[in-house]
């Protein structure tokens, strides 16, 4: 038996029978107990065991059977009753062939399989076998010298018929014994592999249920710093183009116009990626989420050029450049840097102030990829200091912030977010790559 066995074998505890199994088993004890009866009326007949007076027969018939309604209540008090009432009756001539052993087996059997203390179930068991074979031995001593006792069996010789009589006595008790010790074994383990079997069940459930709930609660987190990245763009967008077209909608209605076909164009784009957005939420057969060519989840590098243009309309200036030699990157991290440059470019136009310009750079290094913001404006700022993407800051930022280092850290990437000496202020996102193979 293995240690862990061992320490199972005690520390578990099989539970006390319910109501009704205990009533079952006192029906089945009723029915055994007329069975007995009536087994040793039919001996009784047949001219066997007829020494002992009716009231010694009937109240050892209820000694032997009736305990065993309580065999899985108080299993060892059962199986030392019994056992000692199956000698008596044996000695006394008051019992029968069949239904006695069966007793003395379901009793047997009962501690084995549910005894609460199997320390005290293994040394009841010893002490009811190692008694019923030495009362064996000794009747089997007592008879060889009784020529009386079964008179047609020799004992003459090394292996006389009577010796082999009395092997195959032992031989059928071993066998007796043994099963009732195994099975009830057997039956013991059994329940306890299953109520193990059930507890790891339920402890995988639990499991299943909080994971499903933290992924929900990624999930939200996920489509919260979406939407937010994708609102708060193109709101800045509309909001600053609807600034200037206020301003010089009585002296210059052409301009104003232009300012006004970019608030619809941002309108529009807002509304086509919370489309595609809830689209992918409902699934891809659901009624009504079609996507369009470019959602969110594809935005990436690539699309760069398209944010800086769209800061150029907005009237902040801003300078793109990439060095070093473009090569594929994960999306994922594509992804990160798109939104990162998008709230970057939005902070610009919301804190920067007045006559701002910004220089986006993007350099591909050789174990990493590198996204640079700065821009010169003189806005009021929050002091963000350096930060790490675990976003180990005592200070109270905002959700962009916030945002920009949740999906950094998603690909293990490091940011800063710092005013600058000059004026202005940077940001700057590094993700790590793996090495490019050399020939």
């Amino acid at each position: 038996m293995s240690t862990t066995d061992s320490h199972l074998n005690a520390e578990w505890q099989r539970p006390t029978p319910s109501g009704p199994s205990l009533r079952k088993d006192l029906w089945v004890t009723l029915v055994l107990a007329a069975a007995t009866a009536l087994s040793v009326s039919l001996t009784r007949s047949a001219g066997v065991f007829t020494e002992a007076p009716v009231w010694q027969v009937a109240l050892w018939v209820a000694l032997i059977t009736l305990p065993l309604a309580l065999r899985r209540r108080w299993p060892e008090i059962v199986a030392v009753t019994v056992s000692v009432v199956f000698a008596a009756g044996a000695m006394l001539e008051a019992s029968d062939m069949l239904f006695s052993n069966i007793c003395l087996y379901l009793a047997i059997y009962a501690v084995g399989a549910w005894s609460r203390h199997r320390v005290a179930a293994k040394w009841v068991r010893v002490t009811i076998v190692a008694g019923m074979f030495i009362w064996l031995f000794a009747q089997l001593i007592v008879q060889a010298n009784q020529l009386t006792m079964m008179p047609d069996l020799s004992r003459e010789g090394f292996f006389s018929p009577y010796a082999a009589f009395g092997v195959l006595q032992v031989l059928i008790n071993l066998v007796y014994f043994g099963a009732a010790w195994y099975f009830g074994e057997s039956a013991w383990k059994s329940a306890r592999n299953s109520t193990a079997l059930k507890d790891s069940t339920a402890a995988l459930t639990v499991e299943r249920e909080r994971t499903a709930a933290q992924a929900i609660t990624l999930e939200r987190v996920r489509i919260a710093r979406e939407l937010h990245d994708v609102v708060a763009h193109h709101v800045s967008v509309m909001g600053v183009q609807a600034g200037a077209a206020r301003r010089i909608l009585s002296s210059a209605p052409g301009q104003a116009a232009d300012a006004l076909t970019i608030i619809e164009q941002s309108a529009r784009s807002a509304v086509d990626e919370l489309h595609t957005m809830l689209g992918a939420l409902r699934g891809h057969d659901a009624p009504g989420s079609e996507p369009t060519n470019q959602s969110s989840s594809t935005r990436g590098i690539a699309q760069l050029g398209e944010l800086a243009d769209e800061s150029r309309t907005a009237g902040v200036p801003v300078r793109l450049s990439i060095v070093g030699e473009e090569r594929p990157i994960p999306a994922t991290i594509g992804l990160s840097i798109y939104r990162i440059a998008q709230e970057a470019l939005t902070n610009t136009r919301k804190h920067a102030g007045p006559g701002v310009s910004t220089d986006l750079r993007l350099r591909y290094e050789t174990d990493a990829i590198e996204l640079e913001i700065t821009d010169d404006g003189v806005g009021p700022r929050r002091q963000f200091g350096a930060a790490v993407a675990s976003g180990a800051s005592a200070e109270t930022t905002g959700l962009g912030q916030r945002g920009m280092r949740e999906r950094v850290a998603a690909v293990g990437g490091e940011l800063h977010l710092d005013s600058r000496p000059r004026g202005g202020y940077l940001v700057r996102a590094r993700f790590p790559l793996m090495k490019r193979e050399t020939v």
